[in-house]
């Protein structure tokens, strides 16, 4: 394990923000983590994964531990499901289009998400009506102070809409190492109602849609609607959906009636923050190197040299103005740095 001094980011996370990491190591091995763990206790360390979910604002002066543990294997199995544990550095797409070759079933929707499977229970991912607590059993965590190894069941993962407990109660104590999840073998429960999926399995005229079939369709939308990180930098969505209590959507509503909106509880909706932002003009509007994608406007993207304080600058404008033009607060669902 080599450390690199001085090492340059940029092809490390998807906005493809030019930052440099004072040391670098890539870890392969729950070996290795510990003892690059061990070796370096008095140093500031920085964990990072597939580079998808995170802006980067300025250089890091840490030492960067890239987790780049590979491997996958079905560990349990019965007639109806299977238990599939997935080491973190996996591609989570790739892993998703694993699963399905084997015909395994429950994650298919989140077809095409960027990063690794390792970052997945931090921000309780999702996509077209799913999200990885439906299917999330485990997973396996080195604590970075004392390096031994903690398994979090479902429960102690406290998910919640992109939340988790990685995010908030034991925020930066933890490395994740390996995920387990149960999938379906038999009696698929496929989801169709989210989105545009039914629209686009219609097009295809399928009406009796596999889950490859449905992987394929979320694939094709969110080709249609999003940048390939590769073409253009960018982070997937960069705001969460605000969720408001019915009471104050309510008055909220009857000032701007066309405003959509989805029943997420007796209590509570959920409000497209992409729908919020187009209303507010900033659809395929452009600052410099720093833009919001014309397709999809919930995207913040990189046209080449932005800087992520640039980046970091037009997402707090879009915020400002949501908030001055319809009184809701729209979170950043990426994490900036």
């Amino acid at each position: 394990m080599e450390i690199v001094p001085n090492f340059s980011l940029k092809k490390h996370n998807t906005f493809g923000i030019e930052a440099k990491a004072k040391q670098f190591v890539a870890v392969h091995s729950v070996e290795d983590l510990k003892t690059i763990l061990q070796e370096n206790k008095s140093q500031k360390k920085f964990i990072l994964g597939g580079g998808s979910n995170m802006l980067l604002t300025k250089d890091i002066d840490a030492l960067v531990i890239h987790i780049d543990l590979k491997g996958k294997k079905i560990i349990e199995e019965n007639n109806d499901f299977v238990w599939v544990k997935s080491q973190a550095g996996e591609s989570w797409h790739e892993f998703v289009l694993w699963t399905i070759d084997q015909n395994f079933g429950g994650l298919e929707n989140m077809s095409l998400i960027p990063g690794n499977v390792g970052t997945t229970p931090v921000q309780n991912i999702g996509a077209y009506g799913t999200e990885i607590k439906d299917t999330f059993v485990s997973c396996e965590a080195m604590t970075i102070e004392s390096q031994e190894m903690k398994t979090f069941t479902k429960e102690e993962c406290h998910f919640g809409y992109r939340e988790s407990v990685f995010k908030n109660e034991v925020k930066n104590q933890y490395i994740i190492t390996s995920v387990v999840f149960k999938l379906t073998k038999t009696n698929h429960k496929i989801n169709t109602s989210y989105g545009d999926i039914s629209s686009e399995l219609a097009k295809n005229y399928i009406t009796n849609p596999t889950l490859k079939d449905v992987s394929n369709a979320v694939i094709a939308i969110r080709q249609s609607k999003l940048p390939d990180p590769k073409e253009l930098g960018n982070s997937g969505s960069f705001f969460k959906n605000p969720i408001l209590l019915k009471s104050d959507f309510k008055k909220i509503h009857q000032q701007f009636p066309e405003m959509k909106y989805f029943d997420i509880s007796e209590t509570e909706v959920k409000v497209p923050a992409g729908w919020l932002i187009e209303q507010a003009g900033f659809k395929g509007k452009r600052f410099g190197d720093a833009g919001i994608h014309k397709n999809q406007a919930l995207v913040l993207v990189n046209y080449g040299n932005a800087t992520g304080q640039e980046i970091l600058n037009v997402s707090k404008d879009i915020q400002e103005t949501i908030f001055k033009t319809f009184g809701i607060h729209i979170e950043a669902e990426v994490n900036v740095i």
